[in-house]
């Protein structure tokens, strides 16, 4: 298994799409990583193109 930068459970933004909101990591393997975002719902990130942000919970 190719390991993440992100896991479940952590809390992300992404900056290219704030009108997203908030999202929470649903899975993380290698550069896709799924996020259930507050405004966006869920959506499957490539981390290789897309530069997501952790945040502190809120």
């Amino acid at each position: 298994m190719i390991r993440s930068e992100f896991e479940p459970g952590d809390y992300v933004c992404n900056p290219r799409q704030p009108d997203w909101g908030l999202g929470q990591v649903q899975s993380a393997i290698g550069e896709k990583v799924t996020v259930m975002f507050e405004h966006a719902g869920k959506v499957v990130v490539n981390t290789h193109y897309v530069r997501l942000e952790r945040v502190d919970e809120p």
